[in-house]
């Protein structure tokens, strides 16, 4: 029987969103305002930090520019004190042993490399945007996961919490759930894959 692939954002879905503590936290270190910081990051440089364009020492010189003179470890430090696990993170393991899990996000591989370590065995497949140079919702890195998946196998099911990352999928065909704050949707899933035993 064909297995169903599971394909799943991280941040607000297995580990939380760097927003809005990240930015509020970055802009009271540098003396400015959480919403003059982020508008600034979403009009000057937020498609080529999350799709690789600009390395993180880069991001890093930007804040600078813009108040928040972090070092490069306490810059690491804020991005890990927002990204923490996500009670899905803890049910990979149980949903591998019925599904091939792929994880896709918006996100940066050197954020993510610590927090995913502990599923790093049952994901069958990794796509994050600072690698593949696209961001969701960008149909292309929805592409890039299909070569991942292969041919044939059961359905796709995929996960995000925004529902302007849900449409490309659909397009594809995938099954999408949206993840709710509360949690309900990981119940879903779970349903879903009993399903397809």
């Amino acid at each position: 029987m064909n297995r169903p692939r599971l394909i799943l954002d991280v941040a607000g879905v297995i580990a939380t969103n760097l927003s809005p503590g990240f930015w509020e936290e970055a802009a009271m270190a540098g003396g400015t305002s959480y919403r003059q910081l982020k508008d600034s990051f979403s009009r000057e440089i937020r498609e080529s930090f999350w799709t690789g364009g600009i390395s993180i020492e880069q991001f890093r010189d930007w804040l600078a520019g813009h108040g928040p003179d972090l070092s490069m470890e306490r810059l690491s430090a804020l991005a890990m004190r927002y990204l923490q696990p996500l009670p899905a993170l803890g049910r990979i393991a149980t949903w591998s042993r019925n599904a091939d899990i792929h994880l896709l996000s918006n996100h940066r591989e050197e954020w993510l490399s610590g927090l995913l370590a502990p599923v790093k065995e049952q994901v069958k497949s990794l796509t994050i945007s600072s690698r593949a140079g696209y961001c969701k919702p960008d149909p292309r890195i929805y592409q890039l996961v299909c070569e991942q998946l292969g041919d044939g196998g059961g359905p796709h099911i995929y996960v995000d919490d925004q529902e302007k990352n849900l449409i490309p999928a659909r397009a594809l065909g995938w099954h999408t759930v949206i993840a709710d704050p509360e949690g309900r949707w990981m119940e879903e899933v779970s349903q879903l894959l009993k399903q397809q035993r």
